[in-house]
C-alpha cells in the first residue's frame, strides 16, 4: 500500500545549504545534456562527415524553438506546484500538473504529426543546404516522432523541481545520456547486431532514449508516490482546466518569450561577427562553446531559487524570499568566478579541442573571453532576480528588460560603438547589455510591484458552484422577519 505523498520542504531549515543541495543536482542535469549534444554531434561528424553535422544542426533549431514554448509553460506550472506545496495544498499541485501535461502532450502530439508532414517545406523556410536536405529531413522526422515523450519527461522534471525534489530528474537525465550516447554510434554504423541507420539512427537513438527515460520517470512517479501523480478520480485534471489554461499560457507565454529573443540575439550576433571574416567567426564559436559552461551555474541556482522563492511565497514566508535571493546572488557571484578564473588560466588547451592548438582563431578567442566572459556574473545575478519575481507570477517585466537590453543597448553599442572600439565593440557589448539589465532588474525588484500579485491555482468550477449554493438561500424560501 502506497504511503503518503513524500514532500521536498523547501519552507525549513538553513537556507543557503537547502539551495546549494537543491541547485548542485540540476547544475549536473544541464552539464550532462550539454555534454550528451556534444558527444551526439562527435558521433555523427566523425561517421557521416559535416553534412550530417549541419544537418542536424538545422533540425535542432527547429527543437529548440519547440521546447522554448514547452520551458515557458513548464515553469509556469512549476511556479504554482511550487506555491501550492508551499500552501500545504496537494491537491493544487496535482491539478496544475495535470493541466500542464493534459495542455502540453495534446499540443506535443499535433505538432508531432503536423512536423513529420511538412518536414521537407520547413527545411525549405530554413534554407538548409541542398546536400544535407535529404539527411537532415530524415533525421527531423524521427525526432518530431519522439517529441511528446521529450516534452513528457522535461514537463515531469520540471514539475518535480515545483515540489522541491532536483535529485530525481537528474538520475533520469543520466539514464537518458547514457542510452543516447551509446545507442548513437551503433544505430548509425550498425555494429553488431543493430541495423546500419546512418543519420537517422542517431535520430533513433534520441528517440528510444526519450521514451525509456519518460516513461522510466512516470513509473517511478507512481512507484514512489510522489507528490505529482494522479490517480483514480484524479485523472480528471488531466483534461485542462480553463481557468488554469489560461493562467499557464498568460505565465508561460512570457517565459518562452524570453527564449525567442535570447536565440534571436544569437543569431543577430553571429550576422555581425561573420562579418569580421573566418577566423573571428571560428574564434566566436569557441568562446559560445565555453560560455554555455561558464553560464550554467547561473542557471542551475536560478532555478534553485526560483523553486525555493515559490514554496516560501505560497507559505507566505516573505522573509525567507529575501534571504533566499541574497544567497542565490552570492552563489552565483562566487561560482561564476572560479570557473571563469579556471577557463581563462586554461584556456588554450581547451581552445585546442576545438580549432587545433595552431589555429590562428586562438590569439582573437582568448580576447574575446578577457573582455566578455566576466559579463556572466552579471548575467546570473540578473537571473536570480528574475527566478525570484518570476516565482510570484512576475513574467512581462523580465521579457521587456531583456528585450530592450538586449537589442537597442547591446546591439545599438556593437554597431555604433565599432567607429570608435573596432570590433572590441561586438565584445563589450556583453558586459555593457550585462550590466543594464542587472540595473533594471535590481530596480525591478526592489520597487515593483511583483510583491502585491497573488498567484494560485483556481478552485476547481464545481466547487466555486457548490460554494455558491453553500452562501445562496435555496429556491421559494422566505427571509424572516428582522
Amino acid at each position: 500500500m502506497a504511503g503518503p505523498p513524500q514532500r521536498h520542504d523547501l519552507t525549513q531549515g538553513p537556507i543557503g545549504k537547502t539551495l546549494l543541495l537543491f541547485a548542485l543536482p540540476t547544475l549536473g542535469s544541464n552539464i550532462l545534456q550539454s555534454l550528451n549534444g556534444s558527444i551526439n554531434s562527435i558521433w555523427v561528424g566523425r561517421f557521416l562527415g559535416e553534412q550530417a553535422l549541419a544537418a542536424t544542426s538545422n533540425a535542432n533549431i527547429i527543437m529548440f524553438l519547440m521546447f522554448s514554448a514547452v520551458f515557458g509553460f513548464g515553469m509556469a506550472a512549476t511556479i504554482l506546484i511550487g506555491q501550492s506545496m508551499g500552501r500545504r495544498d496537494v491537491e493544487a499541485a496535482r491539478r496544475a500538473f495535470g493541466s500542464a501535461i493534459g495542455l502540453v502532450m495534446g499540443g506535443a502530439v499535433v505538432i508531432a504529426i503536423l512536423g513529420w508532414l511538412f518536414a521537407p517545406q520547413i527545411l525549405h523556410l530554413l534554407a538548409t543546404p541542398g546536400e544535407a536536405q535529404a539527411m537532415a529531413l530524415a533525421y527531423l522526422r524521427v525526432i518530431f516522432l519522439g517529441l511528446p515523450f521529450s516534452m513528457l519527461g522535461v514537463l515531469i522534471q520540471m514539475s518535480l523541481r515545483g515540489t522541491g525534489d532536483s535529485i530525481t530528474p537528474l538520475w533520469f537525465m543520466l539514464l537518458s545520456v547514457i542510452i543516447d550516447a551509446g545507442l548513437n554510434p551503433l544505430l548509425i554504423e550498425g555494429i553488431g547486431p543493430f541495423p546500419r541507420m546512418g543519420i537517422a539512427g542517431s535520430a533513433t537513438a534520441t528517440l528510444i532514449a526519450g521514451i525509456v527515460s519518460s516513461l522510466g520517470l512516470l513509473f517511478y512517479v507512481y512507484l514512489r508516490d510522489l507528490p505529482i501523480r494522479l490517480r483514480g478520480a484524479e485523472l480528471r485534471y488531466l483534461v485542462p482546466e480553463g481557468a488554469l489554461v489560461r493562467t499557464i499560457v498568460a505565465k508561460g507565454l512570457p517565459m518562452g518569450a524570453q527564449m525567442l529573443v535570447m536565440s534571436t540575439a544569437g543569431l543577430t550576433m553571429i550576422g555581425l561577427v561573420n562579418r569580421l571574416g573566418v577566423d573571428t567567426a571560428a574564434a566566436y564559436a569557441v568562446s559560445q562553446q565555453l560560455w554555455t559552461y561558464i553560464q550554467m551555474p547561473a542557471m542551475a541556482i536560478g532555478v534553485a531559487v526560483s523553486s525555493m522563492a515559490a514554496q516560501n511565497i505560497g507559505a507566505g514566508k516573505w522573509e525567507r524570499v529575501g534571504a533566499i535571493t541574497r544567497s542565490g546572488l552570492v552563489f552565483n557571484t562566487v561560482i561564476t568566478l572560479v570557473v571563469i578564473g579556471a577557463i581563462i588560466l586554461f584556456d588554450r588547451p581547451v581552445m585546442a579541442l576545438f580549432v587545433g592548438a595552431d589555429s590562428p582563431a586562438i590569439p582573437i578567442a582568448r580576447h574575446i573571453q578577457l573582455l566578455a566572459s566576466w559579463t556572466f556574473v552579471m548575467f546570473g545575478a540578473t537571473m536570480v532576480l528574475f527566478s525570484t519575481v518570476r516565482a510570484n507570477g512576475a513574467t512581462v517585466p523580465p521579457l521587456v528588460i531583456l528585450a530592450i537590453t538586449l537589442f537597442p543597448i547591446r546591439f545599438g553599442f556593437a554597431f555604433f560603438g565599432q567607429r570608435w572600439f573596432g570590433s572590441d565593440a561586438l565584445w563589450l557589448s556583453f558586459p555593457i547589455g550585462s550590466a543594464f539589465s542587472l540595473l533594471f532588474a535590481g530596480l525591478y525588484y526592489r520597487h515593483g510591484r511583483w510583491r502585491t500579485q497573488i498567484l494560485e491555482v483556481p478552485p476547481e468550477p464545481a466547487t466555486v458552484e457548490e460554494e455558491t449554493l453553500a452562501t445562496t438561500e435555496p429556491a421559494g424560501r422566505l427571509q424572516p422577519n428582522c
